[in-house]
């Protein structure tokens, strides 16, 4: 019988060590260190492989110019948002972590793919409900799928003896935090078993070439619960995000080798599981009956893709001695930057106002873009002036003032032009070598933020 030997693995980053120390030496963490149970002899190797072609033939080392090219093949979901979060469908052999807070819709997403995926034999291995509960949801969903089936395990051994046994077109788990190997003695969910448990599907994925979708937990703070690695393993990682209390769902790329990782997914929440939204500049702008002060409609681009979004301000006198300063869906930093740029070059007096800023629809905005749009807002609430409905603003402010250039003008004069928009204000420097016969918009060009307030105001 060999010898019982334990370790110290930091809960935040998976480090290893052989001793106890109050701060982890890898990520300077305090009291994050914590006593688990590991066994050092060899490993037997899991049989659960189906086929096994050209497996030695992958481990011989190749020159880099002899390597053969193969032509990517990608399986096409019935979910156009997840094929584009993906990078245009997923990918034979990847790992995909899908990680969101608890009720977000995370489990409801993939079995709804699992069951609207036709021709695609699946296993649902679930940690967390019984097969009961998800039969309960597959009967919500309202699709049926002879080919989906259903595994309520958390040992790694019998998941693998399922797989052999079934022999799936795709695995989906959930979540790997429930998942246990016997190799490891440690409990599950902890670091150790986090890693080896991802580390054996990595491998069947890649040598059965079966896509893998793991569903995880995240931490109170936001990020992926479990090591750090866990995200450096896989090949894909997307967070499901949104406020429970509204119908919208993002799902956002944090990492793809496979594609861009600045792409965006939108969903809504209805009885019958997640309904893509195809079209989200319709359900970013509210309609309004009449003209109100404070809101400007502006064009971002989300990764490849232009969107419509509203910005809400409102501008009032402050009542204390410090003036107050919010903002949802914006970097709070780049609102005082904007603020700082009115007050020293338009000479507008927001340093005894209380100033809040609000991005419609539960959106997180990076695109500099905005920022045209965020100043008209705060001078429509601050002259208590509507802007008027049908215009739209694209457009960088900088600190001297000046209205600087933005990329992919032409996805934004698009998307604009199909949403109806009648004017849409762009920079004078995007101007140049652009043919407006081609829109139906009447657009207009600025080069100061005078020239925008003498424009509206």
């Amino acid at each position: 019988m060999s010898k019982i030997k334990t370790a110290f693995f930091c809960q935040q980053c998976g480090y290893e060590t052989p001793k106890w120390t109050g701060k982890c030496p890898s990520c300077g963490q305090w009291n994050t260190l914590v006593e688990e149970l590991v066994q050092r002899e060899d490993k037997a190797k899991v049989d659960y492989l189906w086929k096994d072609e050209g497996h030695k033939e992958q481990q011989k080392a190749h020159k880099i110019n002899e390597v053969p090219m193969q032509q990517e093949l990608r399986l096409i979901t019935p979910d156009s948002e997840l094929n584009r979060v993906l990078g245009g469908g997923v990918v034979p052999g990847s790992v995909v972590l899908v990680a969101g807070e608890p009720g977000i819709g995370k489990s409801t997403l993939f079995l709804q793919n699992a069951l609207q995926w036709q021709g695609v034999t699946t296993l649902y291995v679930s940690g967390e409900e019984s097969a009961q509960q998800i039969k309960m949801r597959a009967d919500r969903i309202g699709v049926r799928h002879e080919g989906v089936f259903v595994l309520n395990a958390t040992e790694m051994n019998v998941i693998f003896q399922e797989i052999k046994k079934i022999k799936p077109q795709l695995v989906i788990i959930d979540s790997i935090q429930t998942l246990e190997s016997s190799h490891i003695e440690s409990a599950a969910g902890s670091v150790s078993q986090v890693r080896e448990c991802a580390a054996e599907l990595q491998r069947f994925a890649k040598t059965a070439h079966v896509p893998v979708f793991i569903i995880g937990h995240i931490t109170k703070d936001g990020s992926i619960a479990g090591p750090k690695i866990l995200e450096h393993m896989v090949d894909t990682v997307l967070q499901f995000e949104g406020d429970r209390h509204y119908a919208y769902r993002i799902l956002r790329t944090q990492k793809n080798r496979f594609g861009s990782t600045a792409e965006l997914g939108i969903y809504e929440m209805v009885t019958k599981g997640m309904r893509p939204v195809t079209n989200p500049s319709e359900i970013l702008l509210s309609q309004h009956d009449e003209p109100l002060s404070g809101i400007a409609i502006a064009a971002i681009m989300e990764g490849a893709r232009p969107l419509m979004i509203e910005v809400q301000a409102l501008v009032s006198t402050a009542v204390y001695g410090t003036p107050q300063r919010t903002v949802s869906g914006l970097d709070l930093r780049r609102l005082q930057l904007l603020l700082a740029v009115l007050e020293k070059r338009g000479g507008f007096h927001f340093g005894a106002k209380d100033v809040f800023v609000n991005i419609a629809g539960g959106l997180k905005i990076e695109d500099p873009a905005v920022e045209l749009a965020v100043v008209c807002a705060l001078l429509s609430s601050l002259e208590d002036k509507a802007l008027p409905s049908n215009v739209c603003l694209v457009g960088e402010i900088g600190l001297s003032g000046e209205i600087r250039a933005v990329n992919r003008i032409d996805q934004r004069l698009a998307e604009a032009d199909k949403m109806g928009l009648d004017v849409i204000v762009i920079p004078k420097a995007n101007a140049k070598g652009l043919d407006k016969k081609n829109y139906a918009i009447d657009i207009k060009t600025c080069h100061k933020v005078e020239e925008v307030y003498a424009l509206f105001f």
